[in-house]
């Protein structure tokens, strides 16, 4: 397996700077791997697929306003912090990314409430650690003065809009930086289309991560971000007894595919909380999920070598091949897929 396998040339009008105005209104590309075939459709025709009995699993990780606009104390120089997650035994420290980057010592104000800051070193994996002065609730202070953590390749400030459009419609866990971008596309009546038909739709969290963007430079020393997890004993049970009886799980995102997989001991699902780091690439034995709903991923990612394991190297490169011809949006914002 060689890493260039994963890169493709896409024409930057391709990457979707904004939703549509309806969510289940974007593409959908439906690739069934038993036949080989590709299948244009319509995100809303994604219920015509499962069947009475199915199990359709989501992540339910809420995206907080983690991106925070700051000045440099006493040189007035604009900053930009991007909050990850609280050190564990001072919840005023925060791990975060800063642009442009800092020196140790470097002292910050933050715009909308005049909060310092300081950043104080670089940790093991050297990302920044942070701390802000005086605040016991470092996310609820986000909550007022933050903005929506659009993804480096959205080229535009977030605006009001963002705050809900990233943002699925049954987002509830809050701690995501980045969103589950496959479950942006569901809405209400969608999901109760799904529901009415007998799918029982259950929920898993995992809290996306910055990692979520990183290119692999190498496949055998990369190192996924670990990122917070939880499966509930009652899905667990939900879901082995779906698979005993030969029904089958669809999983939305491959956040909800890693969750899943990461729960798997002994061919049974079991429920699990904590944090995970599973980098899922070829060859990998999928025991979880029997098919997939995800968008069109960035070369050279984790994302789209999970996709690939899940689909096979040489189906995936002709569905992304057939979405590039055929003008598909891709990323966040984009358009979908459906692996069968």
């Amino acid at each position: 397996m060689n890493l260039d396998d994963f890169d493709y040339p896409l024409p930057k009008e391709l990457i979707a700077q904004r939703p549509l105005a309806k969510r289940d209104a974007s593409r959908l590309l439906v690739v069934d791997r038993k036949t080989k075939e590709l299948r244009d459709r319509r995100f809303l025709d994604l219920a015509e697929y499962p069947s009475s009995g199915d199990v359709l699993v989501l992540n339910d990780t809420k995206v907080f306003p983690a991106r925070l606009e700051a000045r440099k104390k006493g040189t007035g120089g604009r900053a930009e912090v991007l909050l990850l997650e609280p050190q564990l035994s001072d919840s005023s420290v925060w791990r975060c990314l800063v642009q442009p980057p800092l020196r140790e010592g470097q002292e910050l104000v933050m715009e909308g409430n005049g909060v310092e800051a300081l950043f104080l070193k670089r940790d093991a994996d050297g990302t920044p650690l942070v701390r802000f002065e005086g605040i016991a609730d470092v996310r609820k202070m986000a909550q007022e003065i933050g903005r929506a953590p659009l993804p480096p390749y959205i080229k535009r400030d977030p605006d009001e809009e963002d705050v809900f459009s990233y943002q699925t419609v049954y987002a509830r866990e809050e701690g995501a930086v980045a969103a589950p971008t496959a479950g942006l596309h569901f809405t209400e009546g969608l999901l109760g289309g799904i529901r009415g038909k007998g799918v029982e739709i259950l929920f898993v969290t995992l809290h996306v991560g910055h990692g979520t963007f990183k290119p692999v430079q190498d496949l055998e020393s990369h190192r996924m971000h670990a990122e917070s997890f939880e499966l509930s004993e009652e899905t667990a049970r939900k879901l082995n007894q779906a698979k005993e009886a030969g029904r089958k799980i669809w999983a939305v995102g491959t956040t909800s595919l890693r969750a899943l997989e990461t729960c798997v001991q002994r061919k049974k699902i079991v429920p699990g909380k904590g944090r995970t780091d599973l980098f899922i690439k070829e060859p990998f034995e999928f025991e979880a999920a029997d098919h997939l709903v995800t968008n069109f991923h960035l070369p050279k990612t984790t994302l789209l070598l999970l996709v690939s394991a899940f689909m096979g190297e040489g189906l995936r490169k002709k569905a992304y091949e057939h979405a590039i011809r055929e003008r598909y949006r891709f990323y966040s914002y984009g358009d979908a897929m459906l692996i069968l």
